[in-house]
């Protein structure tokens, strides 16, 4: 910093201590300008500079306080006694303060998160330095503006446990879900219950990142819908549309809630999915959608968009993202028992029949379980 300038420091800085001058608020805002376009300034530069600033923060009007609170919240060169004295000034300075980066530990974040109000939980919301914990915290509050304050702040990090709720929030609130979308640190497995309103691009990837767990982790088969009761969700179609999906959704599993869902979604992506899961053919999928005579299906452009999409995947692909989508957990199948008989089974014969075969053989994962329960025991 020039000489000049440094001397001009400490002479407010005397004078201010003094109280010979009434120093200006405009003088104190040009001298922090002046200080902070050094990239480093001299000790003696930064002290001078505290001493004129811890004299006048207490008497300044509050817009020039909240100006001086978003240009020395976040610089590193703030003394600390500036901060302390902004900060002592409470309300909207502090609040400033915190949102522009003041230094806090961990520990500090967290109490905050935990404690503050809610403008000050707000202003955490847009920091950088944000952990998991002050994160979770932040979400458990359950308020609209933290949360959306939190989904735009592409710096904070977003446990898997946040990110559940706040898609799980998202079903009622399009703003959750366009700002979801918009994070490109999300996976596109998390984003899969958000596909409704996802773009086409990001379609493709939910939908290849879906095949490649279902490779390694197949799931649940559902049976099929006979034809006979396909026959009757045609009739349903065109009679009784909400009786329609809740037949689908029984089918499925999902129950009322799935067939809110699907009644909800007026873009029919939802029905065609649960239609593709319960084992229907293209073909006769494209007649429910259109025997339903909803706005979708006087629209030639979205019928053909939902043939497309049916074709794209697999009955299992289909149900495990229609039960994403939908936020629904399904009830299980029902498991069909049985035992493998051989035609020819050497260990009977008619006259002498084999042992009896028991229901069910112990799986794997009990043999292992039972197996370690050994090794603790010995």
């Amino acid at each position: 910093m020039p000489a000049r300038i440094s001397q001009e420091l400490a002479d407010l800085a005397r004078l201010a201590r003094n109280g010979d001058l009434g120093l200006s608020q405009v003088s104190l805002r040009v001298k922090a300008d002046l200080l902070m376009s050094t990239p480093q300034p001299p000790r003696e530069d930064l002290a001078a500079f505290s001493e004129m600033a811890v004299a006048l923060i207490p008497t300044i009007d509050e817009p020039t306080a909240l100006i001086l609170a978003r240009k020395l919240a976040g610089w590193r060169h703030t003394p600390i006694a500036v901060l302390t004295m902004l900060a002592a000034r409470g309300g909207a300075v502090l609040i400033e303060m915190l949102r522009h980066g003041m230094p806090l530990s961990p520990a500090e974040l967290e109490r905050l998160a935990e404690t503050g109000d809610t403008a000050i939980r707000g202003a955490l919301a847009a920091r950088k330095d944000l952990t998991n914990t002050a994160v979770l915290l932040l979400v458990s509050e359950a308020d609209r503006v933290i949360d959306l304050a939190l989904i735009d702040n592409r710096e904070a990090p977003l446990p898997r446990a946040a990110v559940d709720t706040l898609i799980a929030r998202s079903q009622a609130d399009a703003a959750y879900q366009l700002g979801l979308l918009a994070r490109e640190d999300l996976s596109n497995l998390e984003l899969a219950p958000l596909f409704l309103r996802a773009g086409s691009e990001r379609r493709l990837a939910i939908l290849e990142s879906l095949m490649a767990r279902e490779a390694l982790h197949p799931g649940e088969r559902r049976p099929a819908v006979g034809s006979a009761a396909f026959a009757d969700w045609l009739t349903l179609a065109g009679d009784d549309r909400a009786s329609a999906f809740a037949a689908v959704a029984g089918h499925l599993g999902g129950g009322a809630p799935f067939a809110a869902a699907i009644a909800g979604d007026a873009s029919r992506d939802l029905a065609a999915l649960s239609l593709i899961a319960s084992g229907v053919r293209v073909e006769d999928a494209t007649r429910f959608l259109i025997r339903l005579g909803d706005e979708t299906a006087h629209s030639v452009e979205r019928i053909f968009a939902l043939v497309d999409l049916m074709r794209l995947v697999k009955p299992s692909i289909a149900f495990r993202l229609a039960m994403l989508i939908a936020g629904v957990q399904p009830v299980s199948a029902p498991q069909r028992k049985g035992q493998y008989q051989p035609a020819m089974d050497p260990s009977g014969t008619p006259a002498r029949p084999g042992a009896a075969r028991p229901d069910a053989q112990p799986g794997l994962s009990e043999v292992l379980g039972r197996i370690g329960a050994r090794r603790e025991r010995g």
